[in-house]
């Protein structure tokens, strides 16, 4: 297909997904343009990831070649007593790496002219085989699909399915990450590249090195993430874990800098109460503690004639899958697959459908099940 008569995507949603989505279908010749409706860099977003074959196949297909490593090797899963000696230890090699590293991997593959930033979506129409969007500054679109790929609180779905909600699952996760050089050299000496837990009942903390704020592996460069899953009752008390230091209610997240000053003494307090040597000092090092409440949600179907979601927009799995983002290059690359070559974009995108629906379903309910039994929900 030549340049001229290429099809076009208008992806909304310029995070991970998004950009998973824009780069696949630039693979297999469409003309792609992202909207992300933050005006502001989101290049320090996000935590650590681990590294899943599905992104890895993600940028080859979509000729991503990063001028350095993507992410910090761990060597064994270690498990500590909150004392801090060693209950459990195992080889199981992994490469995790970091949102704004991933971020940055794949923005670089698509031209800065494709991505614009500070666009809210406010509606769209579908027309002869066409959409139109409409954009909060007056301006709108048109293509021949629409990708929402806006995440958990994506907007495209709401339009597509409104008064469809996440759940809550009943708990939290408190993060953090520190450079590597702040960390004292006693904990460093326990945890240093490797996969770390603390499991207590109800609570889960967990520990791995990914790439510095810049993206650098090199050691003493690195930084480390670390996640603390904790119980919080739906109503007042998460009410509380999600308002943040200007008194406003954040719907699923407190991002970092911006936790209340009662909450953050409460996890300091938490953590010099409970957890052990290593992690306690992690805690102490961190200077912006945030966190997010651990939520469900799955979709009833994906395709809604040319409009579709992808990733979080259409199935948030619980982090102990490690696959959300996985999921959302899996998509990506299947539905660059389903399309490439077709000429009946509707019968293509029902054959995606059908596939990336047990997907995703599969994913969620074990996440389900592997979260509830972690935090001892439903015993």
């Amino acid at each position: 297909m030549s340049p001229a008569n290429a099809r076009k995507a208008l992806v909304i949603g310029g995070s991970l997904g998004g950009l998973f989505a824009a780069t696949a279908l630039r693979a297999i010749g469409w003309q792609v343009e992202v909207y992300e409706r933050s005006p502001k860099a989101m290049d320090s977003r996000g935590g650590g990831i681990v590294l899943q074959s599905d992104v890895l196949q993600h940028l080859r297909f979509a000729g991503i070649n990063p001028a350095k490593a993507l992410g910090v090797r761990s060597h064994d899963r270690l498990y500590l007593d909150r004392l801090g000696a060693v209950l459990h230890q195992q080889p199981m090699p992994q490469t995790q790496t970091s949102w704004n590293t991933l971020y940055n991997t794949l923005l670089a593959g698509l031209p800065a002219e494709h991505y614009h930033q500070g666009m809210k979506l406010l509606d769209f129409t579908q027309h002869d085989k066409r959409v139109t969007a409409r954009f909060e500054d007056g301006s709108s679109a048109e293509g021949d699909l629409l990708v929402g790929a806006d995440g958990a609180g994506s907007t495209v779905r709401g339009l597509l399915l409104p008064g469809m909600e996440p759940s809550y699952s009943g708990y939290v996760v408190w993060r953090g990450l520190i450079d590597e050089s702040r960390l004292p050299e006693f904990a460093t000496a326990q945890i240093y590249e490797d996969f770390v837990f603390q499991h207590d009942p109800e609570s889960m903390m967990l520990e791995y090195m990914v790439p510095g704020i810049d993206g650098s592996t090199a050691p003493g460069e690195r930084r480390f993430n670390w996640l603390w899953y904790l119980k919080a009752e739906a109503g007042a008390p998460l009410d509380k874990v999600l308002t943040d230091r200007d008194g406003q209610r954040r719907r699923y997240s407190i991002p970092p800098g911006a936790l209340a000053t009662e909450q953050e003494a409460w996890i300091r307090a938490q953590g010099e109460a409970l957890a052990n040597p290593a992690f306690r000092e992690l805690i102490r090092q961190t200077e912006d503690i945030f966190v997010q409440a651990i939520i469900d949600f799955s979709v009833p179907r994906m395709v809604f004639d040319r409009v579709l979601l992808t990733g979080d927009a259409a199935f948030v799995p619980r982090p102990h899958t490690a696959g959300s983002t996985a999921k959302a290059a899996a998509n990506a690359l299947a539905l660059a697959g389903a399309l490439v070559g077709k000429t009946d974009l509707d019968a293509a995108l029902q054959v995606w459908q059908r596939q990336q629906l047990v997907e995703g379903r599969r994913m969620g309910e074990w996440g389900v099940r592997m979260g509830n039994e972690i935090m001892g929900i439903g015993r």
